[in-house]
């Protein structure tokens, strides 16, 4: 029996790629940004729904699904809420995951987000999510941050944190859940980075006033540089520093590499592929590479995805 699953703040979709991967099946997705979904719709065969804050777009979801799946991003919660009891969600991004969740009542719900989410407003605002979670809706909770490179055989200094919370109602097997285990990273940048000519746009000419600096601080082609505003900075451990969603604008957090015909910035085909992205089975959509330089750091890690969705099911089943 297939599992089904709905994708929100769906991105271009790398949770769709990973769940579809392990047999499940997207009964409904959604993604606001006009971009994402071009990409989605070029990746997956068909255009998320809009604005999930809205009353009109949590009506399309199909009523019965078994995951619902989200990097949701993280904003502060209202600390005007009743005293007693829950903080106030309203007008954050985890009200619609709460509220979704007590209208449907899906069997797990699979959340990512940035590192940073635990100690957000000195740890209230996950206090307030593992609350709601447990307290309110009755769901069991396990999380763990993990690292892209430790934790799926990709070459990218990514952490993020999981939450995989399963309704102990539904599930029996709530507490046999375990995160993946630490596997050997046996790729290395070389996997990904394509070493054949790229267009002349993505090399640095040396009329470009990072020139000099790069040319003296860019000499070691078994690593990624980080280009940041006043500096450039080596990964000494030799894979990509964390892909972030403002690669594409201006200078700041560019990866750089230096290869056989110059120095030059990661391509968005690149970036994609240190997510984990089947880059070389894929179609890109014809979007200024700011967006998809944007869409990558947005994104998940696949295998990651891929990896813990599967214990996720070992448990459903």
């Amino acid at each position: 029996m297939g599992t089904t699953f709905i994708d929100l703040f769906a991105g271009v979709g790398g949770f769709r790629y990973a769940l579809e991967k392990q047999g499940s099946k997207c009964v409904f997705s959604s993604e606001w940004d006009k971009k994402a979904q071009e990409s989605y719709a070029t990746f997956h065969g068909d255009v998320p729904a809009g604005d999930i804050t809205l009353d009109s777009t949590k009506k399309q979801i199909n009523a019965d699904f078994d995951i619902l799946c989200g990097g949701f991003p993280c904003q502060a919660f209202s600390i005007a809420g009743l005293r007693k009891g829950f903080q106030d969600t309203r007008g954050t991004l985890f009200f619609d995951i709460e509220n979704i969740a007590e209208v449907n009542r899906p069997r797990v719900l699979f959340l990512e987000n940035v590192k940073n989410l635990v100690t957000h407003e000195k740890g209230k605002t996950f206090r307030t999510i593992i609350e709601i979670l447990t307290e309110k809706l009755g769901y069991y909770v396990h999380y763990k941050v993990l690292n892209s490179m430790t934790h799926a055989n990709i070459p990218q200094n990514r952490e993020r944190i999981f939450i995989v919370a399963f309704d102990k109602k539904q599930v029996k097997n709530f507490s046999k859940f375990e995160f993946p285990e630490e596997i050997p990273l046996t790729k290395t940048i070389h996997d990904i980075i394509d070493p054949s000519k790229q267009p002349d746009k993505y090399y640095y000419q040396s009329s470009s006033k990072y020139y000099k600096d790069l040319v003296r601080e860019v000499t070691n082609r078994n690593s990624v540089y980080q280009l940041r505003r006043i500096y450039i900075r080596e990964n000494k451990s030799n894979v990509c520093p964390t892909l972030t969603a403002n690669m594409g604008t201006g200078g700041h957090n560019v990866p750089i590499i230096k290869d056989d015909f110059g120095i030059r910035k990661l391509t968005p085909k690149e970036c994609f592929g240190f997510q984990g992205y089947p880059i070389d089975k894929m179609t890109f959509p014809k979007l200024a590479d700011s967006h998809l330089y944007k869409q990558a750091g947005n994104s998940v890690t696949v295998p990651l995805i891929e990896r813990i969705s599967k214990n996720i099911l070992d448990v459903i089943y």
